[in-house]
């Protein structure tokens, strides 16, 4: 164990926690209420909105696991950088709508707009369900990412404890309790607040990688010559296949849809003060994307520094695979003072969006299933009540699947999510320009984009390809899943609310104005 490092890294751990605690009394609210509680009041400007939502897409894994793919697999990893730069002109063109209808009608969730919309309680239901259902896996990989750091540290993961044995995972265990206990006390301020440090110990870091680690490895130059060549960019079609080019194009096309429909992503916009505030976001969030590039890039650096043959670092690679090439690069690179700077902006990189994302599903839970389905006569203090018990489950279904589950499976899970949230994209993003929709045509479109979606990425044993090659007019297109999936349940949804509304002629029941979207 290197003890500088880990001083460091709980010294800053601990700093956080104590801002944990203090949100609560920031920008002072009724934490009885929900909309206080779970979307801060709705009182986030430009920065403090640039900095949550900045901690909140921008997490530990990204910071683990891009780098990781591009030392694994080269260039095909780096779809990550320019879907995070096409997906903010359409945060800017579509999601102040959003924003303008929740306000005016006192929606928190997704599924609360698409429940008043379309006055279907069961298609708000699986929405709901679909965003608790994509999302808790991404909270277990913020486990992910903190356990590869902690790792890193040198710190024992199962520690023996006095009078009652080995304890797994012991680390994650007390960090996560923390964040259970200050989010449960705080709400949202409290991921706003702390991302603020986050984001800075971010910067600094990445800053200090891109500049210092070039110089140690002799310049940009070595550094992509040391990579494989045929990694480096990606493979030419071929006469039978479109190749890695229709996977990458698909893949950045598939997460820049499904990014903003996650519940994590929702909840930090409805947080904003104001549609402005969601538009100045749009204008200025691709400073993180930039920042992306750079970690990207860490993983080169890696291949070209030889971490993975250093034998110090055998035992990391062997429970953790090319996840580990960060944290080795750091080891290697940085005196240890640094390296606990380092590892504490990853860890803390894990708990800002796990909480983030623990509220947005219970205020999912809340909303639309508690309140709908179990008791609709709950008061708002019980509305809080439940959301904040909620959450504290959401974060133990997400410490069974890295404590009791294989960790492969979780992130198997992962990529999912984006096949799963995606398909609720015709309710939510259709819906804010159209009544004409059928809700119960959109429910079908919903089951077929699922079930499509779930077919073509599962196989034998549990394993899961995203993306799947299409035979297309001759040619092998690979695909990734969420985007084919899309398109059947758009044409499924298309179609049968024409052949409804033809039959039925059933008026929309919406429950919004034209002027609540202004």
């Amino acid at each position: 164990m290197n003890p500088t490092a880990v001083t460091i890294f709980v010294a800053l751990f601990l700093l956080v926690t104590v801002l944990g605690f203090v949100a609560a009394r920031w920008r002072r609210g009724d934490l009885n209420q929900l909309s206080e509680w779970g979307l801060g009041g709705r009182r986030f400007g430009t920065v403090v909105t640039w900095f949550l939502l900045g901690g909140d897409l921008y997490t530990a894994y990204t910071f683990i696991a891009v780098p990781a793919v591009l030392f694994g697999a080269g260039a095909s990893g780096f779809f990550a950088v320019p879907y995070t730069i096409l997906v903010y002109p359409i945060v800017y063109a579509i999601y102040p709508r959003l924003w303008s209808v929740a306000r005016a009608k006192g929606y928190v969730t997704a599924a609360d707009f698409v429940r008043g919309r379309f006055g279907n309680g069961t298609l708000a239901l699986a929405v709901a369900v679909t965003g608790i259902v994509a999302t808790m896996p991404y909270i277990a990989l913020q486990l992910v990412g903190m356990e590869v750091a902690i790792a890193g540290l040198g710190i024992r993961m199962d520690v023996p404890v006095p009078g009652i044995g080995v304890v797994h995972d012991l680390p994650l265990l007390i960090a996560f309790v923390v964040l259970a206990v200050y989010t449960y006390n705080s709400g949202l301020r409290a991921p706003a607040l702390i991302a603020l440090v986050k984001d800075a110990l971010l910067y600094i870091v990445v800053i200090a990688a891109v500049i210092i680690i070039p110089v140690e490895l002799g310049g940009f130059g070595r550094i992509f010559a040391a990579a494989d060549p045929k990694t480096v960019i990606l493979a030419a079609p071929t006469a039978a296949s479109l190749g890695p080019q229709a996977a990458y194009a698909t893949l950045a096309l598939g997460s820049t849809l499904a990014l903003f429909l996650y519940p994590h992503a929702v909840t930090g916009l409805l947080s904003s003060a104001s549609r402005h505030v969601v538009r100045r976001n749009a204008v200025i969030l691709p400073a993180y994307s930039f920042a992306l590039g750079l970690i990207a890039l860490l993983g080169t650096m890696a291949v070209a520094a030889g971490v993975k043959s250093m034998p110090q670092f055998a035992e990391g690679f062997k429970a953790f695979g090319n996840q580990y090439a960060v944290p080795a690069l750091f080891v290697h690179a940085f005196p240890s003072w640094f390296v606990g700077v380092a590892f504490a902006a990853i860890a803390i990189g894990a708990l800002v969006p796990a909480a983030i994302m623990s509220i947005a599903c219970a205020n999912l839970f809340t909303r639309n299933i508690w309140k709908e389905y179990v008791n609709p006569a709950v008061s708002p203090s019980g509305e809080a009540t439940v959301a904040k018990l909620a959450s504290l489950v959401v974060k133990a279904g997400a410490l069974f699947f890295i404590i009791d589950l294989p960790t492969k499976y979780a992130i198997n899970l992962q990529l999912l999510g984006g096949v799963l949230i995606i398909q609720t994209l015709p309710s939510v993003i259709f819906g804010l320009y159209t009544n004409k929709l059928n809700p119960w045509a959109l429910l079908m479109g919903w089951i077929a984009g699922i079930g499509s979606g779930v077919w073509m990425t599962y196989g034998a044993g549990f394993t899961i390809t995203t993306v799947v090659p299409i035979k297309l007019f001759g040619y092998a297109v690979p695909c990734y899943a969420a985007v084919s999936s899309l398109i059947l349940n758009i044409v499924v949804s298309a179609v049968f609310s024409w052949l409804f509304n033809a039959v039925l002629r059933t008026p929309p029941s919406d429950a919004t104005m034209e002027a609540d979207y202004a």
